[in-house]
Parts: C-alpha cells; sequence; structure tokens
C-alpha cells in the first residue's frame, strides 16, 4: 500500500450499545452441550453462532449437536476458502440457523438476522471478545451475547468486565424480553 492511514479506535471509544451480555455458570465442561441444547430450544432466534477456540471442538460440537438432532453448520480455518464461501453464502441467506466456528469468524463478518452469540469458550484474547460478540447486534438491533462459565473461567471474565468498563450479568430465566 502507498500511503496508507491507520485508524485506532480506543477501547473506551468501543460499543457495546445493544447488545446484553450474560453469563451462564457451568460447573462441568461436559455440562455444556446440555446447557446449549437446552438453550437453544427454549429461545427462538432467527440465527445464532456458538464460538469455540479450537477446530477439533467445532467439528466435536457439530457432531454432538447434530445427534441431538439439531440443524448446525460448521465455519473453521482448515476448510478451504470454497468451503467457507459456501457456507457463508447459506448462512447469510438464512438457509443455516445455527453455525459453530472460532474466531475466525469473529471480524468483519455482517449478518443482519444473526441476534444471539454464544461463547460456549471464552475467547483465549480479552481482545477477541469484543469482536465476537459484536456479531450480534448489527444494524441498530438488540443482540444477546451469552457466555458458558466455568470455575476457572472466572477471573477471565471478571477481565473483560475490567476492560471493556461492562457489566456481564447472570442469564435471567426468561430472555426472550431481550431478543
Amino acid at each position: 500500500m502507498y500511503d496508507p492511514i491507520r485508524v485506532l479506535v480506543d477501547k473506551d471509544e468501543l460499543t457495546l450499545e445493544g447488545i446484553k451480555q450474560f453469563y451462564i455458570a457451568v460447573d462441568e465442561e461436559d455440562w455444556k452441550l446440555s446447557v446449549l441444547c437446552d438453550l437453544y430450544k427454549r429461545i427462538r432466534i432467527k440465527q445464532a453462532i456458538v464460538y469455540v477456540n479450537t477446530r477439533r471442538k467445532v467439528e466435536w460440537l457439530l457432531g454432538k449437536l447434530s445427534q441431538n438432532g439439531f440443524d448446525a453448520s460448521q465455519l473453521h480455518g482448515d476448510m478451504s476458502q470454497i468451503e467457507r464461501g459456501e457456507i457463508m453464502k447459506k448462512f447469510r441467506s438464512g438457509l443455516i440457523k445455527l453455525l459453530i466456528t472460532t474466531d475466525l469468524l469473529s471480524r468483519g463478518i455482517d449478518v443482519q438476522q444473526v441476534s444471539l452469540v454464544i461463547n460456549y469458550d471464552l475467547p483465549m484474547s480479552k481482545e477477541s471478545y469484543i469482536h465476537r460478540i459484536g456479531r450480534s447486534g448489527r444494524f441498530g438491533r438488540k443482540g444477546i451475547a451469552v457466555n458458558f462459565l466455568g470455575r476457572l473461567d472466572v477471573p477471565a471474565l471478571r477481565e473483560i468486565e475490567v476492560y471493556y468498563s461492562t457489566s456481564i450479568e447472570e442469564m435471567p430465566s426468561d430472555i426472550t424480553e431481550y431478543l
């Protein structure tokens, strides 16, 4: 590039407006799947993104959700560009309602109908958090971010709250009013 311009946004200027953030305390890693299935059965959403930290977990979770009767798709860096493009085309058009992915899909992707982002795993860096949850609540719409929180994740979640000057509350029993 010739004469590039660099735009830096201070973390204090990043906005979380329109995105209601919650956590669900999940004592055991093995319980996350049941919690996800229960959550997805209880609420009606147009589209959702579920974030995990590894490609292997994307594939594992897709298999488990399929076994439980959920229609979901996956997106990760080990897929070819053509495969990823086809998945994104279907997701943008609404043919895919539930997409399981890594941080590959945390930046620069705008899908208007996404109203729910689930951090099945908290991101490995606090900077990735805002990019993940920012996939919901796009174009002035409301969005919900739900974080599955194991005992060992509490300090990381508190660090995210401090870093972004935000509050992440325990999820109420009925979140439909926020959708």
